[in-house]
């Protein structure tokens, strides 16, 4: 397998080549921002090992910034982002720009090789930073939601909601599993609670803007897709 090492740090950096060598990877190094993006644009990595803090090149950017580009250029290489630094926000910001993992230096190489063999072992799969079915975008990070351009405000039981439904266009949802995954495990309540937030829902993400993405499929659940106005049972 190939792995791209993302550090501006040549001791760290010449530090983690030889020991991922030794475990029979195929290794490529760069120390700036912009050369990763460069390498992980035109190659094909299996994993990329990628410092926060990257203060080489002409104009530095950061392991943030590094990571929005390569997801925004549908790169999906797994992410294992390592730093100094061990703030929540800075770990939340990593996996919102679309990181996979998170791994706070100082840190053994026996566990980055287990991180390593986890991501690697997940199923390669498009993994975009915002949600879009359509003309309808759901971006997690800044709790946004906006139709061609058009900000749509809801609660955080809609936002919930709704993102579980773009995170599978197409598929058809049970009341149950809606319930399951949007409310927490104790809600005992009636399930036909969906139902109201799937109205909730239709109030503002489709009738407004003459659409119909959000359908329900009868005796099923629920499903959202990319649809115009009158093609679906309400």
């Amino acid at each position: 397998m190939r792995i791209l090492i993302v550090e501006d740090s040549a001791k760290m950096a010449g530090l983690l080549k030889k020991g991922l060598e030794r475990q029979g990877y195929a290794v490529d190094v760069v120390d700036s921002g912009q050369d990763a993006v460069w390498m992980a644009t035109e190659n094909g990595y299996d994993a990329i090992v990628l410092d926060v803090i990257l203060e080489v090149g002409a104009e530095p950017i950061d392991g943030f910034e590094v990571c929005r580009r390569l997801r925004h250029a549908s790169r999906w290489a797994p992410v294992l982002m390592v730093t100094a630094r061990d703030a929540v926000a800075d770990r939340v910001r990593g996996l919102d720009t679309g990181a996979d993992d998170y791994l706070t230096k100082p840190f053994s190489l026996s566990e980055l090789l287990a991180r390593l063999r986890a991501l690697t072992r997940r199923r390669a799969a498009d993994r975009p930073a915002v949600l879009t079915v359509g003309d309808l975008s759901l971006d997690p990070a800044r709790h946004a939601v906006d139709r061609s351009g058009t900000g749509i405000r809801l609660t955080r039981t809609e936002f919930a909601l709704l993102e579980y439904l773009m995170r599978s266009p197409g598929d058809v949802l049970t009341r149950a599993t809606l319930v399951e995954h949007v409310w927490d495990f104790a809600f005992d309540g009636d399930p036909r609670i969906v139902n109201v937030y799937i109205r909730s829902l239709r109030d503002k993400i489709d009738r407004p803007f003459q659409r119909a993405s959000l359908e329900t499929v009868r005796g099923l659940g629920y499903r959202i897709r990319d649809d115009t106005l009158g093609q679906t049972a309400d």
